[in-house]
């Protein structure tokens, strides 16, 4: 009779849906990583048009369209100053397909993928699918990633180690001084730093680097998309690039797991990062504005919360049975341990969701407070 494969009775269902499924109908959605904001207009009108005028009817390119590339390129050139080739950058579904390839590409059987715990979910998920082996990395106080951590963990059975700045689900920005770390690091260790940059315009302090910047080598892949800075999570388009021999074998598991990216929604991005980013503006000064009062209320209800300088999603350390109180009084949010074993004792919260609803889950959060202290 024919059974499973380890590799999928590895993984199980994501303690975010888990939340999502017991909560009720009219709970206040604190938990959902999703901005709250249309698409840019001219972004979707791009894709409408293709449509109308048959261009999304044949495949595309396995790595995207040309002028996707571009756009895409165009944007690193303007916004980091870096350098790419359109040949060197694959168009696919979703940032999550773009880890996934980067780690079926880049990791054998047995072999450590090093991520940040707590982190986002897919990396712990996605390494057992690809055979490899979850090795995650606490993180220092402040909810960031220490470099050093990451160089002491490192085995001759590395494969690579993940980055993830802005990060979920901490919020937290790593320093310019720390990619310049994680890039030496991948190039003296000879180790593949998968840099996962999906939130990286959505930064209130400081700035986002990328360790792309500072690698002497090709040692480092970056992983972006336009879920959430253009407000584009359903349409599913995100991108890998790298060096040309590492997009090179990425593109032989993309072409035959996704042939490409949906067309439709290619040419919604090109419009979204080449046309005007007045929205993206707006959208980031909306949540660093939520942010604000999200930490003010925490802070006042007695938690303790880092200060998140990017993404949208707070932290606070939480007293045992606080998820369960909050939940039951019909505000969803996502317990720490769904991310990883040091997320235990912390609860994440999402502020992609309009204020009143943001005031009034405070309060409550508030009064479950006192209720388990």
């Amino acid at each position: 009779m024919t059974g499973f494969s380890s590799r999928v009775e590895q993984v199980s269902i994501s303690g975010i849906r888990e939340v999502f499924e017991a909560a009720g109908e009219d709970a206040i959605n604190l938990g959902l990583g999703q901005p709250d904001f249309p698409t840019p207009e001219h972004a979707s009108r791009a894709a409408v048009e293709a449509i109308e005028s048959h261009e999304t009817d044949p495949y595309t390119s396995n790595k995207g369209t040309r002028e996707l590339r571009e756009a895409i390129v165009d944007t690193y050139d303007r916004e980091y100053g870096i350098g790419i080739d359109p040949g060197d950058v694959i168009a696919t579904a979703g940032g999550s397909e773009a880890l996934h390839l980067v780690l079926e590409a880049h990791v054998d059987v047995g072999e450590e993928v090093l991520f940040p715990d707590p982190g986002f979910v897919s990396y712990d998920a996605l390494t057992r699918i690809a055979g490899g082996t979850p090795k995650p990395v606490p993180l220092r106080e402040d909810l960031t990633l220490d470099p050093a951590t990451v160089e002491e963990a490192i085995t001759d059975d590395t494969a690579a180690f993940v980055v993830n700045s802005p990060a979920n689900p901490t919020g937290a920005v790593q320093s310019e001084d720390d990619m310049r770390e994680f890039a030496r690091i991948a190039d003296e260790h000879d180790v593949l730093c998968v840099s996962d940059e999906v939130y990286e315009r959505i930064v209130f302090e400081g700035e986002h680097r990328s360790p792309l910047e500072f690698a002497s080598t090709d040692n480092v892949v970056v992983v972006s998309a336009c879920s959430k800075t253009y407000s584009m999570t359903g349409w599913r388009l995100g991108w890998v690039t790298g060096s040309n021999r590492r997009i090179e074998r990425m593109l032989r598991v993309h072409q035959y797991v996704q042939a490409c990216a949906s067309a439709p929604a290619q040419y919604a991005a090109e419009a979204a990062l080449s046309g005007p980013q007045d929205a993206v503006d707006e959208m980031v000064e909306a949540f660093e504005r939520r942010r604000d009062v999200v930490l003010d209320g925490l802070e006042d209800a007695g938690l303790d919360v880092p200060t998140p300088q990017g993404a949208f999603y707070a932290m606070p350390e939480v007293p045992e049975g606080w998820c369960d109180e909050v939940i039951d009084r019909g505000v969803i949010v996502v317990p720490g341990d769904a991310f990883g074993e040091h997320g235990e004792g912390y609860a994440r919260i999402s502020y992609a969701t309009g204020m009143d609803e943001l005031k009034e889950a405070l309060e409550i959060m508030a009064d479950a407070t006192r209720a388990v202290r």
